[in-house]
């Protein structure tokens, strides 16, 4: 059996792994990064970037069938659009394949040794590491710092596991044909950005959500135009109802609120009702850390209960997010390389690539009432500004939440088409501790959709120019 030493090993190649192995290898840290599959995690392989490139595919098939139609107000009008879905997949397949093999090159140029296979923990300064093919383990790593960064998993329904035709995101992401019939059970993010992709492919979908509304996290005000988006496509909502499990004919049994149950045809069911921290399977009960729920528990330098041992991203709990895991691994390389770092954000921002999009930073006007907290707010509507009239996209608005006494501004919230580009500048007010004059007294470029952002502050101060 191979022994490597090494000072920092890091156990899991995702968002949080990789960038905390290419910022220790930026400051000399002898680093050793251990991956099952390949480098980039769930994010780069199956979330996000593949999701995102199915998503946009979706969007210009049914732009191209509305235009077959013609009910285009652009006054475009063309023959009935085919898709080659495995031509799709394949696009989206070398979209991963380059992220991938750019995270590799970026890791082996900054000296970081990249090990692929299983690890399993013996202790808090020791992993053994299977590699594909192997009944035993041929690698053993030993270190003196360790992060864990082991992400996370689809939670399954025990009366309805994956398996056959119910699949979880990874499956929905690699489609080999579009099912005439998709129920999606959770009407998260997850399951809304999937659920409407497979819609504008040709899917009928039908969503069932526990809850009496879809998004059940998001402000109300936020999710009106994401439903009224999901009517104008044709996607069922079952709200209010639970999952029973499937019966003998494959059709998924479903209940109201009021008790009455209902079966629901489906030729392909996509559970997505959330995640849970990757926390099984790896050895991490070896080091007997403590827990925060389901969840490691760290600290706001990511310190577990074990010195010397570290978690980030997913496998720390909520927010999971790839960007917050991003932010912690940079961290804790730092912390290990001897600088003084916390992680102390003032905002991370949140976003939902529905149609039309939603993005979240910092407070809600609910969040800052919670809180005791006295607040201006104000919103625009995209209806008003000229940019998104150009797009064909005048739907929904952006929000800005401040405090009266100083006007500084502590969240903002946005619903329209492309408004996730937005979610930095609103990240950086925050972080910097803009005021509503900073913003509003700041020259925005026109026409954008940017200039709602300066609006909102403009008429949070009582003098919007456009409405």
């Amino acid at each position: 059996m191979e022994t490597i030493n090494t000072t920092l090993l890091i156990i899991g190649g995702g968002p949080g792994g990789y960038v905390a192995g290419i910022r220790a290898g930026q400051l000399g840290v002898q680093t050793v990064l251990v991956e099952g599959a390949s480098p980039g995690g769930t994010c780069l392989n199956i979330g996000c970037i593949p999701s995102k490139a199915l998503i946009h595919a979706a969007e210009e098939f049914c732009k191209a069938r509305s235009y077959a139609a013609e009910t285009s107000p652009l006054g475009i009008t063309t023959s009935e659009p085919r898709i080659d879905l495995e031509r799709t997949v394949a696009w989206k397949d070398g979209i991963v394949k380059k992220l991938t093999g750019g995270v590799g090159a970026l890791l082996k140029k900054n000296g970081v040794r990249l090990v692929n296979g299983w690890a399993t923990i013996l202790d808090g300064k020791t992993v053994e590491v299977r590699q594909d093919g192997e009944q035993q383990a041929s690698v053993r790593i030993r270190c003196e710092h360790m992060l864990l960064a082991t992400g996370s998993q689809p939670v399954e329904l025990p009366f309805m596991p994956f398996g056959g035709a119910v699949i979880s995101s990874t499956e929905a992401l690699s489609p080999a044909s579009i099912p005439p019939r998709l129920v999606v059970v959770g009407a998260g993010y997850i399951g809304l950005e999937l659920g409407t992709a497979y819609r504008k492919l040709g899917s009928q979908v039908t969503v069932v959500e526990a809850a009496d509304r879809i998004l059940p996290a998001y402000d109300a005000d936020l999710v009106k135009p994401v439903a009224a988006a999901l009517g104008r496509l044709g996607v069922e909502l079952r709200l209010g109802c639970s999952v029973q499990g499937l019966d003998e004919e494959g059709r998924v049994r479903v209940r109201d609120a009021s008790g009455v149950d209902a079966v629901l045809e489906a030729d392909r069911v996509l559970v997505a009702v959330g995640r849970k921290p990757a926390t099984t399977g790896w050895g991490l009960e070896n080091l007997m850390l403590d827990m925060d729920g389901r969840a490691v528990k760290v600290d706001d330098q990511c310190r577990t209960s074990m010195r010397n041992v570290w978690a980030i991203g997913d496998l720390a709990g909520e927010p999971m997010l790839a960007h917050r895991a991003m932010a912690q691994g940079e961290m804790v390389a730092e912390i290990v390389s001897g600088k003084r770092r916390h992680f102390a954000p003032a905002a991370i921002p949140a976003v939902c690539f529905t149609d039309p999009e939603i993005v979240v930073v910092g407070m809600s006007p609910l969040d800052a009432d919670k809180a005791g907290i006295e607040i201006i707010t104000a919103s625009f509507p995209f209806s008003a500004n000229g940019r998104a009239m150009t797009i064909d996209s005048t739907d929904g608005f952006v929000r800005v939440v401040a405090r009266k006494g100083d006007h500084r501004i502590i969240g903002w919230q946005a619903v329209g088409g492309a408004v996730s580009e937005l979610a930095a500048g609103f990240t950086q007010s925050i972080e910097l501790g803009a005021l509503l004059e900073d913003v509003a007294g700041t020259i925005h470029a026109h026409p954008t959709l940017g200039e709602a952002v300066q609006e909102a502050c403009l008429r949070a101060l009582g003098h919007a120019l456009h409405i």
